[in-house]
């Protein structure tokens, strides 16, 4: 019964589903060709979809963090658009890679990477990551080094 309201990512996305992502000029000059400062980390640490093999809810820590361009992203459309993942059947890969590839069109940042960290469930703990392939900001490596060794809330 549960199943029967689940929906696929293919399926959500001819839909139109889910709501709009809004955006706002960058709050600072990033015109500088070798630029490296104002880097965002964003951490949204609730985010759900739903298995599609199961029906199972998978649980996830989206970590986004970008250097911006001329764009930064307005956090509570950000928010709302990763709830309406509640009830899409999707594996980890396929939505990681979907939520990194809108971003990146959306704010066209100079750089970013976006770090899907699924809580484990039957013992299997998956981590999908994507990045730009332009150079990682000195910031960033703070940013991400925190994440990398803070303590996880669920799991290992």
């Amino acid at each position: 019964m549960f199943f029967q309201n689940v929906i696929t990512l293919d399926q959500a996305l001819r839909d139109g589903v889910f709501p709009a992502l809004e955006t706002f000029p960058c709050p600072y000059d990033t015109s500088a060709q070798e630029s490296e400062t104002g880097c965002v980390r964003i951490v949204f640490p609730e985010f759900t979809c739903v298995c599609p093999k199961t029906g199972y809810p998978d649980f996830a820590s989206i970590h986004l963090c970008y250097l911006p361009d001329t764009l930064c992203l307005e956090l509570k459309s950000w928010k709302l658009y990763l709830n309406s993942f509640r009830m899409v059947g999707t594996f980890h890969e396929a939505v990681t890679a979907h939520l990194f590839d809108t971003l990146k069109t959306l704010l066209a940042p100079k750089w970013m990477t976006l770090i899907g960290d699924f809580y484990p469930r039957g013992n299997v703990d998956t981590t999908v990551v994507f990045e730009t392939q332009t150079r990682r900001p000195r910031e960033a490596d703070f940013l991400i080094n925190q994440y990398m060794t803070a303590p996880r809330s669920r799991g290992a």
